[in-house]
């Protein structure tokens, strides 16, 4: 079994610039992916800027991602970046995983919005791991953590900016993996017991958190 770990960023579609063709509030610009062997090493990686064909990127979303209009100007649209993407999937069986289910909804209309055949449908809208879903059931907690607060709370240290794709689909590997190999999972005790109120005011300190951490580098 291989685990295609993936994130898409996506800008915003105003009710003035919706077509009667596309109905839906996103668009992708990203598409970033990260490939997991049977024993969880990160063995692939993808990424691609993706042209939106009715959104456009506001300065919240240019802000939020570092995503510019010049890295999309030129970019492949929608459906050629897909079947990019689809060549760059391994043979064989996959499951995908992300952080949450917006991306598998977001990939399920955009395709059927944007015309992608049905082959291709069936094979992004195979098996899905929600590893949001999955960190919330490791730690018997139904609060839905945010990537980057789960990281940190998971003792996984990295570089990289939030909400680029193909950081945030590496970073959420590695905390899948962790999940995955780790049966004795738990929080940094440090993390959880702020998180719980027991840490008593100035009692945690930057040396604290970071103690014992097991550092991983995004590449």
């Amino acid at each position: 079994m291989n685990y295609v770990v993936l994130d898409l960023e996506m800008c915003r579609i105003s009710k003035a610039l919706m077509s009667e063709d596309y109905k839906w509030s996103r668009e992708t610009i990203q598409i970033g992916a990260v490939l997991l062997d049977n024993d969880y090493n990160v063995v692939k990686k993808f990424s691609t800027f993706v042209r939106p064909e009715y959104g456009r990127l506001d300065p919240f979303i240019i802000n939020l991602t570092g995503i510019t209009k010049e890295n999309v100007y030129t970019a492949p649209t929608y459906r050629e970046a897909m079947e990019k993407f689809l060549r760059w999937l391994p043979y064989g069986e996959v499951s995908f995983v992300a952080w949450s289910r917006a991306d598998r909804q977001q990939i399920e209309k955009e395709s059927e919005l944007k015309g992608l055949n049905e082959r291709a449908m069936n094979r992004l809208m195979g098996a899905w791991i929600d590893c949001q879903e999955l960190f919330g059931e490791k730690i018997n907690v139904s609060y839905q953590y945010s990537l980057e607060e789960a990281l940190i709370a998971s003792d996984i240290c990295t570089e990289g900016r939030a909400h680029d794709g193909l950081v945030d689909a590496y970073n959420t590997a590695l905390l899948f993996a962790k999940l995955r190999k780790d049966p004795e999972f738990e929080l940094n005790r440090i993390y959880s017991d702020a998180k719980n109120g027991k840490v008593e005011h100035l009692g945690v300190t930057l040396g604290d958190m970071f103690r014992g951490m097991q550092l991983q580098w995004a590449v």
